[in-house]
């Protein structure tokens, strides 16, 4: 036996020693490094170099090309590309090399940069070797594959939230002792050739913590190494990784301790120690071994190769920057001159600018605004008949508030009947589905009653079914399905809270309307729109949700909003805080359905009689906004922009064969933080999130301070989601839509198994011809001085971090239509070309 076999007693107790601790220190800083994965109930978008921001954006490509043999950069052939094709200007690449830092390994001039371009390009980087890819390549077995294959069925068991015909048996235990209990009787590793795998497993460590310590110090880790090799573990099933991220994420915001990555860490070190045990006899796997963990111990070095990817994609930015910096500079249609006949709030979503510019178009007398789609409203909405529901906020947040779905006009008792009977329904349902995919029926029900499915089957192939309207609503009368409401009233239900007392309701009334900058200038109708998407047979139909209200349709926070603003008391209170709205405003809220661009009204028969022809004429100018919306995204899905062409588009939502029902947020390139006056009537091509704000009302810039801490992150996180999905779809995407199944009801394979797939499908990205998200990392445009922006970054790590690490790009503007300031790092600033 070698120096790391095992030694077959009680190891449960912590290894003593200064070692044991930085083994769990190191685990702890890997750990961090994951970015959390949402599960597809509620799937938004998530910086999947969340943990790596406090580093360069260059030392993080070397890092995860190391641990993850990732690329964070285009392959060369698409810089080539870009330069003979003038997408890459010789300007461009000279300013891209005047901003190169002094120590960089990349060319220096344009002949030495034009001479490298045409270079061969590299292979594709391969991360540093684990034990077990050691004992793989030494052998001439996957047992890399075998591992993960191995892991992630028992963790498809483990944290199944109601698919798996047979659950894990040991879900009651923790993570590490249930896959060291299933390890024990499994016989697969036997059967594969790792002969006593099961006798290993039982003799290892009871508990995690005592894994991680003892599995350090046999495997002869120096402590300079074991954040790297523990990072390289967890990345080798990154989707469970991401997942069991997220489960400490919703801990951390209900202020709970969690360890499930700690001990899902602890269970794909157990294979590494497992692995060289069983191969203990053969010196040339102990030796491969000794050759790569040396690879641990020091920091990436700054290649020249990748040195001189990062520049031609600062050169590609640059290019894409300097298009989009002219149109800025254009000069913008004039706001309504008088009181406007509409004003309307659209959430800040990319795919909004395409339909506030439409809808400006059509109606010169409406004002739009773009704020955070949840209207701040950080709520818990619970759908009718369900005694839980989701968070509807972004999830950098926890809600605070509870709002529970009632039957407007119902009385108490026939409330209490209606919810009781959509709580047996659901029931009923989810029996008859668990009877339907049980083994003692599946097959003979599927021989006996198949054919009644045959109708239902048709329809969907022709395309005559039909999305959900409202999740949770399938099944209810038609005049029940038109009553019902969010309540805000407070109350106690089952001894729960739920509702919202006036104080709240005050304080988030003033802070949405702060938010938007509307504090004056109100017109008759003010119109509160949230958006979803309609798609069928689509496990990722939740990322084109509404992201701001954590991957829901946003018609809840906008009724809420509505019925707020409303409320005679709050504008009473209001008034007393400097907000007065004028006695005839009146709040409507809607839905904008981002598949087929129709915009849904709610609670219109609330309305005052004295505005019911504004709101025909609203309905009007509404279906006018969605026809020329319509007809301009028929270009972007590659089909004719016609008039026949775009009517088809509502049709992609029903349709269960459709991959692209819509684009969602492919092209997020930009974030402008500014006035509407700033960019109204700019055609900005669907590229911009639109963040209404006005400094000169701010006061303090507590508002700037709120969106660049909260709405602007999440803007990063959209937009590096989409960024490392283009670059690197293996590492950090999802993969082929055609391929996925559904695993747990939390995320997809790619195939029947391996690892859960994180990120974007291809087809979100890629139409088979033709790239539908360039990969542009953010750029930010704040309408502020310069010292108020400067503070914020001064008080607030994760925005410095973003700003002076490189994940995004940063300017402001300054009066009048001159070039804007760029943020050169470290509170400075430059002027732009």
């Amino acid at each position: 036996m070698n120096a790391i076999a095992l030694q077959l007693d009680d190891t449960d107790a912590p290894v003593p020693g200064h070692e044991s601790c930085a083994a769990l220190d190191a685990a702890t800083q890997a750990c961090q490094r994951i970015a959390p994965l949402w599960p597809l109930a509620h799937f938004v978008a998530v910086n999947p170099f969340l943990g790596l921001t406090d580093r360069s954006f260059t030392e993080a490509a070397g890092l995860m090309a190391g641990t993850a043999g990732a690329r964070m950069t285009m392959p060369r052939a698409f810089y080539r590309e870009a330069v003979a094709h003038g997408r890459i200007g010789e300007q461009d690449l000279a300013l891209a090399l005047r901003r190169l830092p002094r120590n960089s390994p990349a060319p220096r001039d344009l002949p030495s940069l034009h001479r490298a371009l045409q270079d061969a390009p590299l292979a594709e980087p391969a991360p540093w070797a684990s034990a077990l890819d050691a004992a793989s390549q030494t052998t001439g077995r996957d047992w890399a594959g075998l591992a993960c294959e191995r892991i992630a069925t028992w963790a498809a068991g483990y944290f199944d939230q109601g698919q798996a015909l047979w659950p894990s048996p040991s879900r009651h235990l923790g993570p590490y002792a249930s896959w060291r209990q299933e390890a024990m009787v499994d016989r697969t590793p036997g059967i594969m050739g790792l002969a006593g795998f099961r006798r290993i497993v039982g003799a290892l460590p009871a508990t995690a913590e005592a894994m991680i310590q003892a599995g350090a110090a046999r495997l002869q880790l120096d402590a300079a190494g074991l954040a790297n090799y523990f990072h390289r573990l967890l990345m080798s099933i990154g989707g469970w990784a991401g997942y069991a991220r997220y489960l400490g994420w919703q801990s951390a915001l209900q202020q709970r301790g969690d360890s499930t990555l700690l001990q899902l860490l602890a269970v794909r070190l157990a294979w590494e120690v497992a692995i060289l045990e069983v191969f203990a006899a053969r010196p040339a796997v102990a030796e491969a071994w000794a050759q790569a963990r040396e690879r641990y111990g020091d920091a990436p070095a700054e290649s020249a190769e990748r040195a001189l990817d990062a520049l031609l994609q600062d050169a590609y930015e640059i290019g894409w920057q300097r298009q989009f910096g002219a149109r800025l500079a254009g000069v913008p249609s004039a706001r309504p001159a008088n009181r406007p006949a509409v004003q309307a709030a659209f959430c800040i979503d990319v795919r909004s600018e395409v339909f506030r510019r439409a809808l400006e178009g059509v109606a010169d007398e409406v004002e739009t605004f773009g704020v955070a789609g949840f209207f701040g409203m950080p709520i818990e909405y619970v759908p009718l008949g369900r005694s839980r529901g989701g968070a509807q906020c972004p999830v950098l947040i926890a809600p605070t508030i509870t709002v529970r779905q009632s039957v407007r006009g119902a009385s108490p008792q026939q409330a209490r009947t209606i919810a009781s009977l959509r709580r047996v329904r659901l029931r009923i349902g989810s029996a008859w589905r668990w009877f339907k995919l049980a083994a003692v029926s599946s097959f003979s029900y599927v021989e006996s009653m198949g054919w009644l499915y045959a109708g239902k089957l048709a329809a969907h192939a022709f395309g005559f079914g039909r999305p959900e309207p409202q999740p949770g609503t399938r099944g209810l009368a038609a005049d029940v399905l038109a009553r019902l409401a969010p309540d805000i009233t407070p109350q106690s239900i089952d001894g729960h809270a739920s509702g919202i007392d006036l104080p709240t309701r005050v304080q988030l009334a003033e802070g949405a309307l702060r938010a938007m900058s509307l504090r004056q200038d109100f017109a008759r109708l003010v119109l509160l729109v949230g958006h979803g998407a309609s798609s069928a047979n689509n496990p990722h139909a939740s990322g084109l949700d509404c992201g701001a209200c954590g991957g829901h349709p946003g018609q809840a926070n906008a009724r809420i909003a509505a019925a707020v603003l409303n409320d005679p008391p709050v504008r009473e209170a209001l008034a007393g805080r400097g907000i007065a709205i004028p006695s005839d405003t009146w709040f409507l809220a809607a839905l904008h359905d981002t598949t087929t661009d129709r915009v849904t009204v709610f609670d219109a028969e609330q309305l005052p009689a004295s505005h019911a022809a504004e709101l025909g004429r609203l309905n009007e100018w509404l279906a006018a906004a969605g026809a020329r919306t319509r007809l301009e995204r028929t270009a972007a899905l590659g089909l004719p922009r016609t008039p026949t062409a775009a009517a088809a588009l509502a049709a992609r939502g029903t349709d269960w064969s459709q991959v692209r029902p819509e684009l969602g947020l492919a092209g997020c390139a930009a974030y402008v933080i500014a006035p509407r006056s700033r960019t109204r009537g700019l055609d900005l091509g669907g590229r911009a999130f639109l963040n209404s704000y006005d400094w000169r009302q701010d006061e303090g810039f507590a508002v700037l301070e709120s969106i660049m801490t909260a709405p602007m992150v999440v803007g990063a996180w959209i937009n590096l989601q989409y960024y490392g999905s283009v670059v690197d779809n293996r590492v950090f995407g999802c993969g082929n839509k055609v391929l996925h199944n559904v695993v747990g009801r939390l995320g997809v394979l790619e195939g029947n198994g391996g690892d859960l797939r994180s990120g974007l499908p291809w087809q979100s990205l890629h139409d088979g011809k033709r790239l539908l998200h360039e990969p542009l990392r953010l750029s930010v445009v704040i309408d502020a001085p310069l010292e108020a922006i400067n503070t914020i970054i001064a008080r607030h790590e994760p925005v410095r971090q973003l700003v002076d690490q490189g994940w995004i790009h940063l300017f402001a503007m300054g009066e009048g239509h001159g070039p804007l300031q760029r943020y050169r790092g470290r509170l400075q600033w430059e002027p732009t070309p």
